[in-house]
């Protein structure tokens, strides 16, 4: 069997951070108020003229680097973002140029938060075909750029950052015993939409627009449909709240993934946690989470790594990976 292995990560955060005490300035708001409820204490922000797309490069070549590869020998480029540099082209084609790469495939993948476990499980279905022998999957975003800076509800919410992986497909043994991706398990439903959305659009508004949301409906739906993915992924190959090592949620508010842990019986020092220091990158918040384990050893070769993600739309989804 074909095996999507993980070669390397890496990351990338703007210079500029911004934390609770300086928000607590511009809107009605209070560090203790954010942290109770988020468990943010802070996050990055694009400098003027950083894009996603900078953002998204400098992840890809510290995962590149971590890796131990030349860039050439990458065939495929998925990019997660919900905040691409233009409305066309993808910026992953960006990412390709400024690798140097005139070959393969790039292309942008828009599932929101959800985005990184959608282009990991795009380029891992990719891979498998033999359509490419290594893919970078990346998540990128800089939502600051579609925050209403005056709605307390959400600019404190997010921030921007970028993460990226190298996947390889190489011959596995079929069992979960194998490095690599083991299963995935993605979701939406479209009946959802209004509770997390941005109000604008080519083809609606003709602008960006902003980013809206119902925090306490995501709040109601995200735990039970955090949980019935990962249920699905430890009946498609047997582990469970056990036998992984780390569980990898979607850094988006504290309270949610305590919450999935509780309900999974997952162990809490299995938790890989940066809500607090990123707040939600939305795609990038998986990637970085990974990238700031896999740096200060926790996640180590052989390990089984649980990792999931809900957004916009909804949408949702999980992947389980042997490192």
């Amino acid at each position: 069997m074909i095996r999507s292995v993980v070669l390397g990560c890496g990351s990338y955060l703007p210079e500029r951070i911004l934390t609770n005490s300086e928000l607590a300035k511009k809107v009605d708001t209070s560090d203790e108020w954010i942290v109770q409820r988020t468990g943010i204490q802070q996050r990055h922000i694009a400098g003027e003229g950083e894009f996603t797309s900078h953002l998204a490069i400098k992840a890809a070549k510290a995962a590149l680097a971590n890796a131990g590869i030349d860039a050439q020998s990458i065939d495929l480029i998925v990019l997660a973002t919900s905040t691409p540099d233009q409305t066309f082209p993808a910026t992953a084609v960006a990412v390709q140029n400024a690798l140097g790469i005139t070959h393969g495939a790039a292309f942008d993948l828009q599932a929101v938060c959800s985005g990184f476990i959608f282009a990991m499980t795009t380029a891992d279905s990719l891979l498998r075909t033999g359509a490419g022998k290594r893919a970078l999957v990346i998540g990128a975003e800089t939502f600051s750029r579609i925050l209403d800076w005056t709605d307390r509800g959400t600019c404190v919410l997010f921030g921007d950052g970028a993460g990226a992986v190298v996947l390889e497909a190489q011959e596995g043994a079929g069992t979960t015993a194998d490095r690599g991706v083991l299963t995935t398990h993605l979701r939406s439903d479209g009946r959802h939409k209004e509770k997390l959305y941005v109000d604008g659009g080519p083809s609606s508004t003709q602008t960006v627009g902003y980013l809206r949301m119902e925090g306490r409906e995501v709040f109601k739906h995200a735990v039970g449909m955090i949980t019935d993915v990962i249920v699905d992924a430890f009946a498609a190959t047997g582990a469970s709240a056990e036998t992984i090592d780390w569980f990898v949620p979607h850094q988006a508010n504290k309270r949610i993934i305590d919450a999935s842990a509780q309900k999974l019986h997952i162990a809490p020092q299995k938790v890989v946690l940066t809500v607090d220091r990123h707040g939600n990158t939305s795609a990038a918040s998986i990637p970085l989470a990974l990238s700031v384990a896999v740096n200060d050893g926790r996640i180590k070769k052989g390990d089984l790594v649980l990792l999931e993600a809900m957004g916009g739309g909804f949408t949702w989804g999980s992947a389980l990976v042997r490192w």
